[in-house]
């Protein structure tokens, strides 16, 4: 009977893992962390022994301390407890205050969720613990990540330009306050007893990269699980801005004001006396720099409802990341749309030692506009060679303002505008 019941139970949390509806859990995680107290039903009916769980589901915020110490009602009766993680991470501050509390009350950690089912709540391992939920993990006297679930870091940065961090401006307050929170983690995950390496790992990985989902060997290493049973975290690399390469002054093209490219923001720059939009923005992976990427939106000819897409990128070697003889395959991203781009050419040169590569497709123009209009959107930038693959998010910057003039431009009749000039690469921006 027992045995019967287990399995039934087993199969229900399958079962759930693959029904949960995604976008309302997503929805949830975006609300502030809810705390709640639950109970398993009793692993051996004979002795009545059951594990306490905390679950603690959403953003950490600078409240979190403060709610997860009235859902606990002081603390009474917590021995053996375990706080459940479930979070996309949140503020530093309110991180560092939870996990504190936690470590005092002598808690255990774990990444997953509580979910009720028949027969009584069931702990699924499957979930993320993401950014600052991290460092709250650390607090656990004991602290386990199952295989299933997913730890993943990058560095802190200010909340409200974190979507295009290269096109935001920075004050000397601002640099401040993250070097200030910077401090305040170093602190804390030494008075955790962790290695200081779980930090470096978070701040090597810049705004623009995905997060760094961590290995088993780097969660044993780094001191974030205590798991006996997991099976080196690499060499920190400091990463470097791309160098900024000078660009002809500003000129008028088909009636729009033309600009040097830049790593800021969109703009409208002149190519061979036709308008386009571009930007440019440094290459990374894991934060060490490996080059630079142009992206350049150009009329499709006498097609208006799509725009011609060139990629020209700039690879050079980094720290112990060596120049790869070509590059195979590139895509953009756009919300839902995934667009593979043509590469034309992939060549090494040798002085410098560079890998010049450029590609190029066919975007319709509605899909740029949902990235153009209002609001915090980004296009993702993957390639792939030998070995490697690096992801780089653009955000939508100055975008809003100039599609509309490059549109005008591209309305205008095929004799009203200059003909691009056609090297032998094709319709692409200038190799730096």
């Amino acid at each position: 009977m027992l045995r019967s019941l287990g399995f039934a139970i087993s199969l229900a949390i399958a079962t759930l893992g693959m029904l949960l509806p995604t976008q309302a859990r997503s929805t949830d995680r975006a609300l502030p962390m809810r705390f709640e107290l639950r109970q398993s039903i009793a692993a051996d009916p004979c002795t009545g022994k059951c594990e306490k769980w905390i679950s603690a589901a959403g953003a950490i915020t600078a409240d979190s301390a403060r709610d997860f110490l009235q859902a606990i009602k002081g603390g009474k009766d917590l021995d053996g407890a375990t706080v459940v993680l479930d979070s996309d991470g949140g503020s530093v501050v309110g991180a560092i205050a939870l996990g504190r509390e936690i470590r005092k009350l002598a808690l255990n950690t774990t990444v997953g969720r509580v979910v009720d089912l028949p027969p009584g709540p069931a702990l699924i391992p499957r979930a993320d613990c993401e950014s600052m939920c991290a460092f709250v993990l650390l607090a656990g006297i004991q602290r386990s990540v199952p295989a299933e679930a997913r730890v993943m870091v990058h560095q802190i940065w200010l909340g409200d330009r974190r979507e295009d961090p290269t096109a935001a401006n920075y004050s000397a307050e601002d640099l401040v306050l993250v070097q200030r929170d910077v401090g305040r983690l170093a602190r804390y995950t030494a008075e955790m007893g962790a290695s200081i390496d779980l930090l470096d790992l978070a701040l090597r990985i810049p705004p623009w990269e995905p997060m760094h989902s961590m290995t088993r060997e780097e969660l044993r290493d780094t001191k974030l699980a205590t798991d006996d049973a997991l099976p080196a975290a690499p060499a920190a690399v400091v990463a470097t801005p791309a160098p900024s390469v000078a660009q002809p002054a500003p000129r008028v093209t088909d009636g729009a004001r033309a600009s040097p490219i830049s790593n800021r923001r969109w703009a409208i720059v002149d190519r061979s006396g036709t308008a386009a939009l571009a930007r440019r923005h440094p290459l990374t992976v894991e934060g060490e720099d490996i080059g630079s990427f142009d992206l350049v939106l150009a009329c499709g000819g006498a097609d208006t409802a799509s725009y011609d897409v060139s990629y020209v990128e700039t690879r050079h070697v980094g720290e112990q990341i060596p120049v790869p003889p070509s590059l195979s395959k590139i895509t953009m991203r756009i919300g839902s749309a995934a667009l593979s781009l043509k590469v034309s050419s992939s060549e090494r040169r040798k002085e410098p030692d560079q890998l010049v590569t450029y590609a190029s497709a066919s975007l319709p123009a509605s899909v740029l506009g949902s990235f153009a209009s209002a609001g915090n959107r980004s296009i993702v930038v993957e390639t792939e060679t030998d070995g490697m693959i690096t992801i780089i998010r653009l955000g939508n910057t100055g975008a809003q303002s100039s599609l509309p003039q490059l549109a005008d431009s591209c309305r205008k009749g095929i004799g009203d505008r200059a003909e691009m000039a056609r090297p032998k690469t094709g319709n692409f921006a200038a190799a730096q």
